[in-house]
C-alpha cells in the first residue's frame, strides 16, 4: 500500500492550493478516503472524508466553504482543493485509508 501525497507549498494569507495523492497497492475506488493535517506542535486532524463513489463528502468545520475534496477513480488519485487558505492551516497533510495508513505528506506554509 502507498500514498504519495504532493501540491503542498507557501502561499499568503487568502492564497489556494491544490493538493493531490495518488495510491497504489488497494483497491483505491472501493473505499473511503480522508485528509488529515498535523500542524507544528498540535495532534493529528482529521479534515475531510469521501465516499468510494465521490458523491458524499464531509469536513471540520473550520474548512467548510474553502476546502474541497474530491477524487478520481480512473487515476487512483485524490485530491483537496484549499481556496482562502490562512496562517491557521499551515501543516503537514496526508491522504489516508478508514485503516488510518497514511503515507508520505505535503507540507502547507501559510504566511504572509
Amino acid at each position: 500500500v502507498q500514498l504519495q501525497a504532493s501540491g503542498g507549498g507557501s502561499v499568503q494569507p487568502g492564497g489556494s492550493l491544490r493538493l493531490s495523492c495518488v495510491a497504489s497497492g488497494f483497491n483505491f475506488s472501493s473505499i473511503t478516503m480522508a485528509w488529515d493535517r498535523q500542524a507544528p506542535g498540535k495532534e493529528l486532524q482529521w479534515v475531510s472524508d469521501i465516499s468510494s463513489d465521490g458523491t458524499h463528502t464531509t469536513y471540520t468545520d473550520s474548512v467548510k466553504g474553502r476546502f474541497t475534496i474530491s477524487r478520481d477513480n480512473a487515476k487512483n488519485t485524490l485530491y483537496l482543493q484549499m481556496n482562502s487558505l490562512n496562517p491557521e492551516d499551515t501543516a503537514e497533510y496526508y491522504c489516508s485509508t478508514p485503516s488510518g495508513f497514511r503515507g508520505q505528506g505535503t507540507l502547507v506554509t501559510v504566511s504572509s
